[in-house]
């Protein structure tokens, strides 16, 4: 297979050696399944060190798993709805999951940046109390946005804040909620229970691990019922502990943030190089580990033949490129040197 990085996917990097480490060290003897085990209590343990006491934790397998887990805990029926920016994964990238698992109906709303604001929130609310509509319940924000963007505290705080006026939750995929925490050099609980979410769709897999992301629920959204939850849904793994093991490697020495700012900043460099090239623009800021820009297609098919990546948006010519934890300079040199050469082709 090509060793050559690719710019396409997080999903698409490796597996930290530290992580691997420490899937290999709990892979000895016999341990009680499901959960049960050493690893997965000292995960628990750790997430209440990181997020604060009184948080409950629950790993899954992937972010689509942790989107409608945590939607479904959140939305006490299929009257309700969840409110979420136009594009967002749940609404695009879940093959319906969502609406197939809670019954609810996702109501999408246009955004700028990728970022909804209580005001746009509020223009997606109507017929409260109608019983001919639906009734919105949950407020569903990306951290970092699908376009690359960072919510800043005061944006989830309002967002918090109009939900919970109104009866609402809000919850946070945080698939890349590293990257975002890295960014605004916050602490994984400042950038969520304190900011007023509720539940967060904890990501790991595109910032290091094999396969691990976690539902953590805060506060009002704590539910005893979760577990059954979690197991109709398919996601309670019989072997937890290789799961619990990769959370624990992540969240000790630092190695969720130190590998999200080595994403981040490879993005910065990659924006800095392909911003010099004439013909390429970059279309929205580069907050995380996302870099959009704008390319002629002629240029998209000349540099596909050499690099894999996806086109965000065909009529406009739009792609993405990601970073991930193991981008090098090297990668991001070789990469802008290809941009340039399929752009003056």
């Amino acid at each position: 297979m090509p060793a050559k990085r690719s710019f396409a996917s997080d999903n698409n990097a490796g597996v930290h050696p530290s992580v691997l480490a420490a899937i290999s060290r709990a892979n000895a003897g016999h341990v009680v399944g499901y959960g049960d085990d050493a690893y997965t209590h000292a995960a628990e343990r750790l997430f209440g060190r990181h997020f604060g006491a009184g948080v409950e934790v629950f790993p899954v397998f992937n972010g689509t798993g942790a989107n409608v887990l945590a939607l479904k805990a959140l939305a006490a029926g299929s009257h309700h709805a969840v409110v979420c920016a136009q594009g967002a994964h749940v609404e695009v990238d879940e093959c319906g999951a969502p609406e197939a698992w809670t019954g609810c109906k996702l109501i999408s709303v246009p955004t700028a940046d990728g970022k909804l604001t209580p005001a746009l929130v509020e223009s997606a609310c109507h017929g409260i109390g109608d019983q001919h509509h639906v009734q919105p319940r949950v407020i569903s924000i990306s951290q970092t946005t699908e376009l690359g963007t960072v919510y800043r505290p005061a944006e989830v705080r309002a967002l918090a804040r109009f939900a919970h006026g109104r009866g609402m939750f809000l919850h946070m995929d945080g698939a890349r909620i590293c990257n975002a925490a890295a960014a605004l050099g916050l602490t994984l609980r400042q950038a969520t229970r304190d900011l007023g979410v509720d539940v967060l769709s904890f990501g790991g897999t595109k910032n290091g691990l094999m396969g691990a992301d976690a539902v953590v629920l805060f506060g009002r959204a704590r539910t005893a019922d979760f577990k059954y939850l979690r197991k109709q849904g398919t996601q309670l793994a019989s072997k937890m502990r290789f799961l619990s093991a990769q959370l624990l490697a992540m969240l000790s020495n630092d190695l969720w943030r130190r590998n999200a700012l080595h994403a981040n900043r490879m993005a910065k460099l990659l924006e800095a190089r392909v911003c010099r090239i004439a013909g390429v623009q970059v279309k929205y800021r580069v907050e995380g580990n996302a870099v959009f820009a704008t390319i002629p297609p002629r240029a998209i098919d000349r540099l596909r033949k050499h690099y894999f990546f996806h086109t965000w948006d065909e009529e406009a010519s739009v792609v993405r490129w990601m970073c991930s934890w193991d981008t090098t300079e090297d990668d991001v040199a070789d990469f802008a040197r290809h941009v340039a050469k399929a752009m003056r082709s």
